[in-house]
């Protein structure tokens, strides 16, 4: 239980690897996979963290090692988030930038295929904003966490200064 079977430095390293491996890998399968989590994605969250405990642990499964496994993971999430804080061009590589999906009422198809945005996830936000049609729509964009927001025109009555 108390005795760890590799060194320290290398739980340090196995965990700090894999951290990294699965934050670009989350990154390049985009937004929508992180913040519209479906059944499926759940479950691939789950099957990929036991598909990666063997190779954080090389093996050893003594209670220190899972907690300096789990001490670096914590102590790198804080980190990474003190240098997006810090580092606005740090910020877009690991978090990414939002993105417009529609403007005036314009509908920008090529935004929606890189994000792999189906149209029906788009009316959906557009429903839960009060919006019908595509045309009532100021601005939508796509924030970082996968969420949609949206910002329905005003039409001004006929006699408005």
């Amino acid at each position: 239980m108390w005795n760890i079977a590799i060194p320290v430095w290398e739980l340090i390293l196995r965990g700090g690897v894999v951290y990294v491996f699965l934050l670009i890998l989350l990154r390049i399968t985009g937004k929508r996979q992180v913040g519209q989590m479906a059944p499926f994605d759940l479950v691939l969250l789950l099957v990929l963290s036991n598909a990666v405990q063997n190779s954080m642990n090389g093996g050893d499964n003594s209670l220190v090692g899972g907690l300096i496994s789990a001490t670096t993971l914590v102590g790198l999430n804080f980190l990474i988030g003190l240098v997006t804080y810090k580092s606005k061009k740090l910020e877009a590589i690991i978090e990414g930038r939002p993105q417009v999906l529609v403007h005036n009422g314009k509908l920008f198809e090529d935004v929606m295929a890189s994000a792999k945005l189906t149209h029906h996830e788009l009316d959906s936000a557009l429903r839960q904003a009060g919006c019908n049609c595509i045309e009532e729509v100021h601005s939508a964009i796509l924030e970082n966490n996968g969420s949609i927001s949206v910002v329905a025109r005003h039409t001004l009555p006929p006699n408005s200064p």
